[in-house]
C-alpha cells in the first residue's frame, strides 16, 4: 500500500524493485515489462494494470509469483486511464491466466471507486476475491441413460459434465473416491469434493442399467462439487427433496433431464422463440455493428445461458466473422419477441454498415446431406487390409478443414490471450480423453501430444509471430505448418511421424481458436473416409455407430488402423485421396480382410456381403460360445492362448474371452495410470487383482518398459536423437535399479506362491540379461516365491540371434513381434509411406522365430508369441508350425484364434511354415498362407 510514482516508467521501476527485493526476479526483468508495455498497454480496466514481462523475459524469473501495488495518487497507464492498483506478475510459464480469471470475475461489477479508495491491504483482497455464495442446478448438468460397466464411467461422465461448464479443474475426477461415496436414499447415492472447484455446481448422472455396489443398488448419482462459496441454504432444499419418498419415486421412475430438473428445483432450458441469421459484415461483428446492436435490444430480458446482445464487451468477446451464424432467442410472451424479426432485419442489413450479399464461398459450408445421383469412379478400389471384417453402408466424408479466421490481431495482449486460453481448453481435453481411454496405443498418443503443447520452443515461436501482429489462429497455423513441414523433410524415420501429430495438435488448437464445430456424424451406421484417422478423431469415434473406416493414407500399423483393430471396427487404409472424392452418402462395402472396397454396391453384391457378414458373425458367436474350451488342433496337438492386458482391471474380461493366461502385463501403463511414481504397496495391490482374477492360472509380467515412444512424466530421460534405439525398456531400469528392485519386490509379494512368469524388455545383449536376474534372485532370497519363471522378450535381433546362448539360461521366451518387425527390417511401424512394408510374415522375422523356438526347445524352455501377429490369421498356422507353444493376443481376438486353431492339422502347419521359411516376401508368405489353409 501507500506506493508513489511520477509517471508509468517510474512505477514500473518500483514494482520490479518490490519483485527483486522477494526474491522473484532479478533486476534485469524491468526490461521484460517495458517491452510488454510497448507492444500493448497492461490496462484491464477499472482502476488496474496487470503489467507482465515478455516470453524472452522469462529468463529473469527466479521464482513465479504476483506482487499488489497501491498507488493512491493514480498513474495515468496508457495515455488516458488512470490505474490505482498493479498486479505485477512473474510468471515462468502461463500461471497468469488464473490470476486473470479471478480479476475478471471481480470486474464484472463496477470496484473503481472501491479500487481508488481502497486503505488496508485486506480491502483489496477483498475486492477481488469477493464472490457470491452460490450453487448452480440446471438441466443442463443432469445426464441420463449412460452406458456403464462401473461406478467410476459415472464418476468421469458427472465430472465430464461439471467440467465443460467451467464449474471444476482438471484434477477433480482423481479426487472422487468411490469408498467415500454415499446412499441418500433407496438407490440414490452422493459423492463429493472440493478439490479443484472453481464454482459450487452439482451434476446428476443415471446409468441406462442400476449398478450392483455389494449388494445395493444405484439408479441416480449426484455428484457435489463444493467450495467455500457453496450456498447451504440451496444444497439444503436439494437434500431434503432427495430425503422426501415420493420425490424420490419419481426420479427413479425418469430418465428425462427436463423432468428430473423439475423434481429438484434445478433451473430448466428455456424453449424460447429463436432466429438466426448470417453475419455479413466485411469484418464481422466489430465495434461499430455491435454497438447498433445494443442499442437495439436495450431492453430484452437476460438469460444467463446466452450472451446478453445488451453487452457491448460480450458480443466483442465472440469474435464472430462474415459468415458465422448468430442465434438470437427472446423470453416468451415479452416484447423481446416481436422484436426478433427487427434485430434479424437488421444485421441482414449490416447493423448501420454497407455489406455486400453473403457468397457460399463466405459460409463455413457442412458436409451436403443430399444423396448424390452418382459418384466418381475410382482408379483403383483396394487399399490396405488394417482391421479384419466385412462392413457396408453410407458413407461420412470428413475432408482435412480449412479454417477461416483474420491474418491481423486485434492486439498482441489480445491475441496471446487468446492462444492461452485456446491451448488450456485442448490440454484439459486431451486430459479428458486419456483419463477415460482403456487403449494403451491411444493413451500413449495422446501423452505425447500433451508433451508437444508443453514445449516451450513451440509457444514462444508462435508468439514471436503474434508479435508481428498476426492473429492468434494465423500464428499458429503458420508456425505448425513450417514446423512439420520441416520435419517430414528430414530423412529421419520417426519425424515423419512426429509431423503427422504436430499437424494433429495444430488442428486441435486452430478449431479452438476458429470456433469450429464438429460435423455431426449420421445417426445410422456407417463407413467413415478420411484422410487419416488421426489421435484426435479417435476421441470422437462411436464404435456402434462406425461400421467401417477408410482412409486415403496409412498402413496396417498405422494409429487409424491401431485403432480400428482395438474397437473392433473393419478398416482399409492407405487407399488413396481419390477415396475423399466419394460423394457423401454413396453406398460402400468394404473387406478389411483383402483391402478391397466396392463403391455403390449391386444388389447382388450386397446381398452377398449380408451373407458373408451374417457368417461371420455366426463364426464368431460359436467361437465365443466355445471360448472356454482349448485350441486343440485336429491332430490333437495344444496352444496355449493368453491375453495380452494393459489395464489389470481387463483381467476378468479376458478370462471370459477364453484367456488360458496373461501372456503380457504390460506394467508401463500400471505406472501412467498413477501422477507420481506408484508406490511398492500400490503396485502389489495392483498386481493382486490380476493374480486373484486368475485364479491360478499363469500370468507373465513384462518389467517396467519406459522410453523411446512411452515416456514417465516423473521419470525425466534426456532428449536423444533417436530414443527407439536409446534408453529404453531394460537399459532404463538396469540404470535405476533401485524402480526396478522395488517392481520385482510388489511381484513376488503379490504371487503367494501363484504361477508368475517374470519377463525383461529390450534385452539386446546377455550381459543385460543377467544384470536383471542378479537383481531379481537378491530379491526373491529375501521374498521368495516358488512358483516363478524367468524370462525375457526376443524385440531385438541380436537377442534371437543368441538365443542358443540365452535359452540355457532363460525359463521362457516372449517374442514381440512389433518391435522385432521394426528393428529387423529398420521400418518404423508408425511411418506414414513405410507402415505397409512393416509385416511380421517377412521371411527374416519368420527365421528368426524359427531360430528362437529351435535353441528353446533343444533345452526344454517354452515360447510365446505376444505381438500382433499372434492374432493375424494367416500368420496362426505358420507361427504353430514353427511350433510356438503360446498365443498371446487382445482377449477380443481369442475367440476367433482358437475357433480356426480347431480346424487345422499340426503336421500340416509344420509343413507350411518349412516352405515359408522359403519364401522371398512378407507377400508370397501371405498368398501361401491363403492357398494351403
Amino acid at each position: 500500500m501507500n506506493q508513489h510514482a511520477v509517471d508509468k516508467k517510474h512505477a514500473l521501476q518500483c514494482l520490479v524493485d518490490i519483485l527483486v527485493k522477494d526474491g522473484l526476479v532479478t533486476p534485469d526483468y524491468i526490461t521484460g515489462l517495458i517491452n510488454r508495455e510497448q507492444q500493448s498497454a497492461t490496462y484491464l480496466g477499472q482502476g488496474i494494470a496487470i503489467p507482465h514481462g515478455t516470453p524472452q523475459s522469462r529468463e529473469f524469473i527466479l521464482e513465479t509469483g504476483i506482487r499488489l501495488a497501491h498507488f493512491p495518487e493514480g498513474i495515468i497507464w496508457d495515455g488516458e486511464n488512470r490505474i490505482y492498483l498493479a498486479v505485477v506478475i512473474a510468471a515462468k510459464s502461463d500461471e497468469h491466466l488464473q490470476v486473470l480469471q479471478i480479476l475478471t470475475r471481480a470486474l464484472m461489477h463496477d470496484v473503481s471507486e472501491q479500487v481508488k479508495n481502497a486503505k488496508q491491504p485486506e480491502q483489496i483482497i477483498e475486492i477481488l476475491q469477493a464472490q457470491p455464495l452460490s450453487l448452480t442446478l440446471h438441466e443442463n448438468l443432469i445426464q441420463t441413460e449412460i452406458e456403464s460397466q462401473d461406478i467410476e464411467d459415472l464418476f468421469w461422465s458427472a465430472s465430464q459434465i461439471l467440467k465443460k461448464h467451467n464449474f471444476v479443474k482438471c484434477g477433480f475426477l482423481s479426487s472422487l473416491d468411490p469408498d467415500q461415496v454415499i446412499q441418500l436414499q433407496d438407490q440414490i447415492w452422493s459423492i463429493s469434493s472440493s478439490k479443484f472447484v472453481q464454482q459450487p455446481a452439482i451434476s446428476i448422472v443415471k446409468p441406462r442399467h442400476a449398478l450392483e455396489l455389494g449388494e445395493k443398488k444405484l439408479n441416480t448419482l449426484v455428484c457435489i462439487a463444493a467450495n467455500e462459496q457453496l450456498d447451504s441454504q440451496r444444497f439444503n432444499r436439494l437434500i431434503d427433496i432427495l430425503f422426501n419418498p415420493e420425490q424420490v419415486a419419481q426420479l427413479d421412475q425418469t430418465q428425462a433431464p427436463n423432468e428430473i430438473a423439475k423434481i429438484i428445483g434445478a433451473d430448466v432450458i428455456p424453449d424460447w422463440p429463436h432466429r438466426s441469421v448470417v453475419l455479413a459484415n466485411a469484418h464481422g461483428l466489430h465495434a461499430r455493428p455491435a454497438t447498433h446492436l445494443v442499442n437495439l435490444t436495450k431492453s430484452a430480458v437476460d438469460d444467463g445461458n446466452f450472451v446478453s446482445a445488451k453487452s457491448l464487451t460480450r458480443l466483442l468477446a465472440l469474435g464472430c466473422k462474415r459468415g458465422q451464424t448468430l442465434r438470437f432467442i427472446a423470453e416468451p410472451e415479452t416484447d423481446a419477441v416481436e422484436a426478433l424479426d427487427k434485430v434479424i432485419l437488421a444485421v441482414q442489413q449490416g447493423l448501420g454498415e454497407e455489406v455486400e450479399p453473403i457468397q457460399s464461398s463466405d459460409i463455413k459450408i457442412e458436409q451436403s446431406s443430399e444423396i448424390p445421383s452418382h459418384s466418381k469412379p475410382l482408379s483403383s478400389n483396394t487399399g490396405i487390409a488394417a482391421s479384419s471384417g466385412l462392413a457396408f453402408g453410407p458413407v461420412h466424408v470428413i475432408k482435412p478443414k480449412v479454417y477461416q479466421y483474420e491474418r491481423m490481431g486485434l492486439s498482441v495482449k489480445v491475441e496471446k490471450e487468446k492462444l492461452d486460453i485456446a491451448l488450456h481448453a485442448v490440454k484439459n481435453n486431451i486430459h479428458q480423453v486419456i483419463a477415460k481411454s482403456e487403449v494403451a496405443e491411444i493413451k500413449q498418443i495422446f501423452q505425447a501430444h500433451l508433451e508437444m503443447l508443453d514445449d516451450p520452443d513451440l509457444i514462444n515461436g508462435v508468439y514471436q509471430k503474434i508479435n508481428l501482429n498476426l492473429s492468434a489462429p494465423a500464428a499458429w497455423h503458420e508456425h505448425i505448418e513450417a514446423a512439420a513441414k520441416e520435419q517430414a523433410a528430414l530423412p529421419d524415420r520417426l519425424l515423419a511421424e512426429r509431423a503427422t501429430d504436430l499437424r494433429d495438435i495444430g488442428d486441435r488448437v486452430l478449431a479452438q481458436l476458429c470456433g469450429e464445430v464438429i460435423i455431426e456424424e449420421p445417426k445410422e451406421p456407417y463407413i467413415l473416409i478420411m484422410y487419416d484417422v488421426g489421435p484426435s478423431d479417435v476421441a470422437r469415434l462411436n464404435k456402434d455407430r462406425v461400421a467401417g473406416i477408410l482412409t486415403a493414407v496409412g498402413g496396417a500399423s498405422a494409429h487409424s488402423a491401431i485403432v480400428a483393430r482395438a474397437l473392433g471396427i473393419p478398416a482399409i487404409v492407405g487407399a488413396g485421396d481419390q477415396v475423399l472424392d466419394i460423394e457423401q452418402k454413396s453406398s460402400l462395402l468394404i473387406n478389411g480382410d483383402t483391402g478391397a472396397f466396392i463403391l455403390n454396391p449391386n444388389a447382388q453384391q450386397i446381398e452377398q456381403a449380408k451373407q458373408e457378414r451374417e457368417l461371420q458373425k455366426k463364426i464368431r458367436e460359436e467361437a465365443e460360445r466355445h471360448s472356454q474350451e482349448p485350441a486343440i488342433t485336429l491332430d490333437q496337438h495344444q496352444i496355449e492362448i493368453a491375453a495380452n492386458l494393459g489395464k489389470v482391471q481387463a483381467t476378468a474380461h479376458a478370462i471370459e474371452c477364453g484367456a488360458e493366461a496373461i501372456g503380457l502385463l504390460r506394467t508401463e501403463l500400471v505406472f501412467m495410470a498413477h501422477s507420481s511414481a506408484p508406490s511398492e504397496a500400490t503396485q502389489e495391490a495392483d498386481y493382486r487383482i490380476v493374480l486373484d482374477a486368475l485364479a491360478g492360472r499363469p500370468l507373465v509380467v513384462r518389467t517396467l518398459d519406459v522410453g523411446g515412444d512411452k515416456p514417465l512424466p516423473y521419470l525425466p530421460i534426456a532428449e536423444e536423437e533417436n530414443p527407439f534405439l536409446g534408453l529404453r525398456g531394460i537399459r532404463l531400469t538396469l540404470r535405476q535399479p533401485e524402480l526396478l528392485r522395488q517392481q520385482l519386490i510388489a511381484l513376488l509379494k503379490a504371487a503367494d506362491d501363484r504361477p508368475l512368469r517374470i519377463m525383461f524388455p529390450m534385452i539386446g545383449r546377455v550381459e543385460e540379461w543377467r544384470a536383471a536376474k542378479a537383481i531379481l534372485d537378491e530379491v526373491n532370497a529375501v521374498h521368495p516365491c516358488t512358483n516363478l519363471q524367468v524370462g525375457i522378450m526376443i524385440e531385438v535381433p541380436s537377442a534371437a540371434l543368441l538365443a542358443p546362448i540365452l535359452a540355457k539360461e532363460v525359463d521362457f521366451f516372449s517374442i514381440g513381434t512389433n518391435d522385432l518387425t521394426q528393428y529387423t527390417l529398420a521400418i518404423d511401424r508408425g511411418h506414414p509411406i513405410l507402415s505397409a512394408e512393416a509385416d511380421g510374415l517377412h521371411p527374416s522375422i519368420l527365421q528368426l522365430i524359427d531360430q528362437t523356438v529351435k535353441a528353446a526347445h533343444k533345452y526344454g524352455k517354452w515360447v510365446g508369441i505376444c505381438g500382433e501377429l499372434a492374432a493375424d490369421p494367416k500368420a496362426v498356422p505358420i507361427l504353430m508350425g514353427l511350433e510356438v507353444d503360446e498365443l498371446s493376443m487382445s482377449p477380443n481376438s481369442i475367440p476367433l484364434v482358437k475357433a480356426q486353431i480347431r480346424t487345422l492339422n499340426y503336421s500340416q502347419a509344420q509343413v507350411l511354415a518349412k516352405r515359408a521359411l522359403e519364401c522371398d516376401s512378407a507377400t508370397a508368405v501371405r498368398q501361401l498362407s491363403e492357398q494351403e489353409m
